[in-house]
């Protein structure tokens, strides 16, 4: 069957496209690519639903670039010629980077974009100006830079990509887009990605496309039970800490990990549980600031961490004011008085269309209140070809929410189900109350310093991401996101696990060897003698018996 798929080469892709899509390893289009691209280079409209991680950032990207390079062959006027909209700012970078791969042989023929960060409207025009091929960005955004006038597609547009479809009316994005399509010309084509075809996607078909062709290409919007396990696990609050403890510590969960809480107090009140015992771990959430988000993200990617605890913030799903962000966007309420969110960041969303790569485990810890939410999570792992596993914890609030999911997976595919986690809890009795002991230390004050600390830190950050990591490059690897935060009471004998407690423990009962003695304490010489330590293997008692 492979041999009869059709194959980049035979799409009539430009040459310098084909050597990158050669340099990323392609070997062969996915379905979504095989099937939209080539509609795509015929100027169709396309709607199109495929499971996240099945490629479909390349799906539209590879035709708007062979349109684009195409038509500088007649047409040498520079001029912007393709948008592409995205609810959040780290999937605008991650765009952006994608684009930036395939045009590595075609760079000066093809320019690309991103104006979804966080600075000043006034800031990014210089990049405006010079008129690139591509642009991209979150709804609010271009429509602050439209009405500023530093962006004009009335004339030039040819192309408009609408990805993660989903999610633009979720995250408050209707009232913009219906804005944005006045700067718009009346002939355009349209592609609308998206992981599920809600009332909202059904919505923006009727504004942006014109007789589209529809892909409906998985009938499962996850992947099968022999690429994605899916399990549940009943367990209360104390239990869901007990068992996330217990995981974590006796390795029995491997490689990377992405742990789902609900809310941002939570994400630091376990971050700062697990630093009890040692455990490190990054937090992300919509407080921190982008280029902090954007750079734990990549160093994620790059193998630095293996736990991300993400705040998957409820609130940040409940439609807000389109036409103010825009405003806001623009500059003209940067003293905004909103006690509820006055530091989120409502272009945010962690398990949304951003590139997680080798993700091996999702671990929901606190179960998301809504089928696409646990879809876009759990979508996280088991991307591509990949292997992967999904955990959830039920708590006796959630078995509802649960009871929706497994319907809604059932109906979709006979083989996406969640089932049971076979763990016996009584087996981890003996660690109950290590984890009491440590819980006792994370109190409500230690979590709100915590957040306050983390948030402070994350700013110096960003500003040298922006700065003096600019002319320093190299120096970025040493910025590291998943040190301790320490505002809690730390003890320190949490971090050491019993050999009782671990069956893989030795046998052993004495804590160190004369080996581990030395190699402890073998730098301390030199320094303060009280807190030195030497081992004298019994020579005073040696010498007081001969004084005796």
């Amino acid at each position: 069957m492979a041999s009869e798929r059709l194959q980049f080469h035979e799409m009539g892709i430009d040459d310098r496209l084909l050597k990158a899509v050669a340099d990323l390893g392609w070997s062969q289009p996915t379905l979504i690519q095989e099937k939209a691209i080539p509609l795509a280079l015929e100027g169709k409209d396309l709607l199109a639903r495929a499971r996240t991680g099945s490629g479909k950032t390349a799906a539209y990207a590879v035709p708007v670039i062979q349109r684009i390079l195409a038509s500088k062959q007649s047409v040498r006027e520079q001029d912007v010629k393709a948008l592409i909209l995205v609810p959040t700012k780290e999937l605008g970078q991650q765009v952006q980077t994608m684009i930036r791969q395939l045009t590595a042989f075609c760079s000066r023929d093809v320019r690309v974009a991103d104006v979804s960060g966080k600075a000043d409207v006034s800031t990014q025009r210089p990049i405006l100006m010079e008129k690139p091929d591509i642009v991209v960005g979150t709804p609010s955004r271009i429509l602050a830079h439209l009405n500023a006038q530093n962006l004009l597609l009335h004339s030039s547009l040819e192309m408009l990509v609408v990805d993660e479809a989903d999610l633009l009316f979720s995250f408050g994005f209707e009232a913009d887009l219906k804005n944005l399509l006045c700067h718009l010309p009346k002939i355009y084509q349209s592609f609308l990605m998206s992981a599920t075809l809600s009332e909202d996607v059904q919505s923006l078909k009727e504004l942006l496309l014109h007789n589209p062709i529809i892909l409906k290409l998985q009938g499962s919007q996850l992947p099968d039970s022999s690429q994605l396990q899916q399990y549940s696990i009943n367990c209360e609050e104390e239990d869901k800490f007990l068992l996330i403890y217990t995981l974590l510590k006796l390795r029995l969960v491997q490689g990377k990990t992405l742990l789902f809480v609900g809310a941002v107090d939570r994400s630091y009140r376990l971050k700062l549980f697990l630093e009890q015992f040692g455990i490190p771990t990054c937090v992300l959430n919509s407080e921190l600031p982008v280029g902090s988000r954007c750079h734990i993200i990549s160093q994620f990617n790059q193998g630095f961490y293996d736990y991300i605890i993400a705040a998957d913030e409820e609130s940040l799903a409940v439609p807000a004011e389109g036409a103010a962000s825009a405003e806001a966007a623009a500059g003209k309420g940067k003293k905004k008085k909103n006690s509820a969110g006055k530091s989120k960041d409502k272009e945010f969303g962690v398990s949304r269309g951003v590139d997680f790569q080798n993700v091996s485990n999702v671990i929901n810890f606190d179960f998301p209140t809504t089928v696409e939410s646990y879809i876009h999570r759990v979508g996280r792992t088991a991307r591509a070809d990949n292997p992967g596993t999904a955990l959830s914890f039920i708590s006796h609030k959630e078995v509802a929410l649960l009871s929706d999911v497994e319907e809604a997976l059932t109906g979709d595919h006979s083989g996406s189900v969640l089932k049971p986690y076979k763990f016996k809890m009584e087996e981890i009795e003996g660690f109950r109350y290590r984890c009491r002991d440590a819980m006792r230390s994370v109190t409500k004050q230690a979590v709100r310093e915590a957040r306050l600390k983390e948030i402070k830190q994350e700013l110096l950050n960003s500003e040298k991401l922006k700065t003096y990591f600019e002319d320093n490059p190299r120096d970025l690897q040493l910025l590291r996101h998943d040190k301790d935060l320490h505002p809690a009471v730390v003890k320190p004998h949490l971090r050491n696990l019993p050999d009782y407690l671990s069956e893989t423990g030795s046998q052993t009962h004495h804590l160190y060897t004369k080996s581990d003695v030395v190699l402890i304490f073998q730098n301390t010489r030199g320094k303060d003698p009280l807190k030195s330590f030497r081992y004298t293997r019994g020579k005073n008692r040696k010498g007081k018996a001969a004084q005796s």
